[in-house]
């Protein structure tokens, strides 16, 4: 078993990228995610690595887009305005299937917004970042140690796919500090034919792009990645339940946010409240069986979020409307307390969601 080290997030996602076989590192400062340019800048180039801070995130994404088309394990990482930044690189990355792992620490919008942690990205992320018809695989940690697990879930993901893969996390999860077990992950072999390795005149040779000029032949290309997209949505939703056994009010939540509904959950259940929380893992795909599941049984259903209700309308999606959702949100960069989440699932209860 790996020592336990006390690590910020940040760092601990820069260590496991590293630690995935990642050593191509393209990134630009911004708060509060540049911990993990910093760490890369010390860690690169001790192990044979690249790191380079580029002149902006548009220049970045598109370093991360010649690495990945090399085969190599290539990620960025930025926060909320500088991912809209990255946005069109990372529709033309998706459009190449290519394989890149993206970190985005939220903060407060929109706009510039402040710096406090924040949940605002939802609907960007798993909506489709940039222009054309795609998805990203979407991961939301809860915990420093899954800030590492994830990422190396996530290089992994992106290579069986041959998709960008999103780690999505807030100001609050990648500066908190926690225990954490960095592994070295088993080196896991991918088909990487596709890439760009130099031919020696010995192959034809592979070209990379996401340029079709024929409309049949790019609706090919599109109608290819969407039967992938349904394997993905298929084999690889992840969630968490907690206290679910029982539970007639269901609270959804991701993130920080998960946490704060937890500690919400134990006090309303000593108050005899059966209340129990189902926390995506996976933001896309998400886990809707688990949803739809809950609703056979749940009265009522909570998603507690930083921002002004995104994830609610998955959670909507997902119960066929059969029962309902209310929210309970902060937004600007305020973090809800388990009392204002507690006192959402009273009302709740009041109103009929528990008997």
């Amino acid at each position: 078993m790996a020592e336990k080290v006390l690590m910020k997030g940040n760092e601990a996602i820069a260590e496991a990228a590293i630690q995935a076989g990642c050593r191509h590192y393209f990134g630009y400062p911004i708060t509060p995610q540049t911990e993990i340019a910093a760490y890369m800048a010390k860690r690169m180039p001790k192990i044979g690595g690249t790191f380079l801070q580029a002149e902006s995130e548009i220049a970045a994404i598109n370093m991360v887009y010649g690495a990945a088309s090399t085969g190599h394990r290539a990620m960025t990482s930025s926060s909320s305005p500088g991912i809209s930044l990255k946005a069109e690189g990372l529709s033309y990355i998706a459009g190449a299937d290519l394989p890149a792992l993206v970190i985005n620490v939220q903060r407060g919008g929109p706009g510039l917004g402040g710096i406090q942690p924040s949940q605002s990205d939802y609907f960007q992320a798993t909506r489709g970042i940039g222009h054309g018809d795609f998805h990203m695989i979407v991961l939301a940690p809860a915990s420093v140690q899954e800030m590492a697990d994830l990422t190396v879930k996530g290089f992994d993901l992106a290579d069986k796919y041959r998709t960008p893969v999103m780690l999505l996390a807030d100001g609050t999860m990648g500066q908190m500090m926690e225990p954490v077990e960095i592994h070295t992950p088993e080196v896991k072999e991918y088909d990487k034919s596709w890439a760009l390795t130099g031919t020696g005149m010995k192959r034809k040779h592979n070209i990379i792009n996401s340029l079709s000029l024929d409309a049949y032949e790019l609706e090919q290309f599109n109608l290819n990645r969407f039967e992938r997209y349904k394997l993905i949505e298929e084999n690889e939703p992840l969630h968490e339940e907690y206290m679910m056994e029982d539970a007639e009010i269901c609270v959804v939540a991701f993130g920080i946010a998960a946490r704060v509904a937890k500690n919400a959950i134990v006090q309303a259940r000593k108050e005899g409240v059966k209340v129990g929380l189902i926390r995506p893992i996976t933001l896309w795909p998400f886990p809707k069986q688990a949803l739809a599941a809950a609703a056979e049984k749940c009265a009522s259903f909570i998603t507690v979020e930083l921002n002004m209700g995104q994830m609610v309308e998955d959670v909507r999606l997902a119960i066929s409307c059969k029962r309902p959702v209310t929210t309970c949100t902060r937004t600007g960069g305020v973090i809800p307390s388990p009392a204002e989440v507690r006192a959402k699932i009273m009302e709740a209860a009041q109103e009929g969601g528990a008997e």
